[in-house]
C-alpha cells in the first residue's frame, strides 16, 4: 500500500476532457489521502486554467506530449522528472506514453508507482481491467494502492460568469460536435434542429455548446431553428461546468462537453453509436440517461425528446 507518509507525489492524467471529468473523483481521493503532501499533476495545457482553483494539486506541470523523434524534448523531461524528488506516482493515464514516463526516471530515481507498468511497485493487477469503465477502473487501481474509498465528481469549486452569455432562466444545453474523425459518433444536425425547436416549444431555449471548429454545426441547426443560441468557441471549461449547472438539461454526443454536464449535475441525455461503448465510457452523474443506436442516424428524435425530462 502507498504510504501516506510521502511529501512529494505526481499525479499523471493527459486527458481528453472526458477523461479529466472521469478522474476528478480520483484526483480528490488523492489529495485526501495525502492532505500534507505536495501533488503536481501532469497533464495537456488545455487543461492547466481549469484545474488550477479544485485544491486538488500545488502545482501543474503541462505536457507537450513529445514524439518520439522529438529527443531534447524528452531529455528535457527526464531531467525534469529526476530532479523533482518525486517519491510517490498515480498514474492514472497508464498508457504507453506514462509507461515511458515510467523508464525516464531510470532504476536510481524511481519513486513508488501505482498503474500498469512493468516494474511498478504498487500494479493494478486486474487483467480485465480495460473492460471496465474509467470510473471503476481508477477506483479499482486505487484501491490496490491503498486508498479505499473514492468519491463522485464534484465540480462545486467551479466559477465562471455566464450572465455574459444573455439566456434565459430555463435553457437546455445542445452537444452535437465531437472528435472530428469520428463523425459516427454523431447524431445528425438536422435532428439537433428538430429536437431545439420542440424545446422551444415547451417553453426552454435551446443552446448549442461546442468548439470554434465546430460552427458549422451550429449554422446548420439554426438554418433551421433560428432561436436556438450558438456558443461554440465562446466559452471556456469552467463556463461549461457552469453552464451545465444552471440548465434545465441537456443533450449531447459522447464527447467531452457532455461528460461535464453529467458531473455538474444537469439531467444529461448520452447518445451512443455503435463505435464506442457506454459500458466503458459513459458520463457519470446524478441523472444521466444514455441511449443507444447502431447508427445514430436512426435514432428517432422522439426517443430523444422523451427522454428529455426538462427540471
Amino acid at each position: 500500500m502507498a504510504d501516506v507518509s510521502h511529501r512529494k507525489i505526481l499525479v499523471i492524467k493527459l486527458g481528453a476532457l472526458g477523461d479529466i471529468v472521469l478522474a476528478l473523483g480520483p484526483f480528490a481521493a488523492i489529495r485526501e489521502q495525502h492532505r500534507d503532501a505536495n501533488i503536481v499533476l501532469l497533464t495537456t495545457p488545455s487543461f492547466e486554467k481549469f484545474l488550477e482553483p479544485s485544491g486538488y494539486f500545488d502545482k501543474i506541470w503541462t505536457d507537450t506530449k513529445p514524439a518520439l523523434w522529438q529527443v531534447p524534448n524528452w531529455l528535457k523531461l527526464k531531467s525534469r522528472l529526476r530532479r523533482s524528488g518525486f517519491t510517490l506516482v498515480y498514474d492514472l493515464q497508464t498508457s504507453d506514453r506514462s509507461g515511458w514516463y515510467f523508464r525516464l526516471f531510470g532504476k536510481q530515481y524511481r519513486p513508488d508507482w501505482s498503474g500498469i507498468v512493468i516494474g511498478c511497485s504498487h500494479p493494478h493487477t486486474n487483467l480485465n481491467r480495460d473492460f471496465m469503465h474509467s470510473i471503476e477502473r481508477q477506483n479499482e487501481q486505487l484501491a490496490m494502492a491503498g486508498i479505499p474509498s473514492v468519491p463522485s465528481a464534484d465540480l462545486s469549486w467551479v466559477t465562471a460568469d455566464s450572465s455574459r452569455f444573455g439566456l434565459r432562466d430555463c435553457f437546455v444545453l445542445l452537444v452535437p460536435g465531437g472528435a472530428p474523425h469520428r463523425v459516427a459518433k454523431r447524431w445528425p444536425a438536422n435532428c439537433y434542429a428538430e429536437l431545439a425547436c420542440r424545446i422551444i416549444k415547451q417553453g426552454a431555449q435551446p443552446v448549442i455548446l461546442g468548439s470554434a471548429g465546430e460552427v458549422a454545426l451550429a449554422h446548420e441547426i439554426k438554418a433551421r431553428c433560428p432561436e436556438a443560441i450558438d456558443l461554440c468557441g465562446q466559452t471556456e471549461l469552467a463556463d461549461l461546468a457552469v453552464l451545465a449547472r444552471d440548465a434545465a438539461g441537456a443533450v449531447g454526443n459522447d464527447t467531452g462537453p457532455i461528460h461535464m454536464a453529467a458531473a455538474a449535475g444537469c439531467p444529461t441525455v448520452v447518445l451512443f453509436s455503435s463505435v464506442s461503448d457506454p459500458a466503458l465510457t459513459a458520463p457519470r452523474g446524478p441523472s444521466v440517461e444514455v441511449l443507444c443506436q447502431n447508427n445514430l442516424a436512426n435514432l428517432s428524435i422522439e426517443s430523444v425528446a422523451a427522454a428529455l425530462r426538462l427540471r
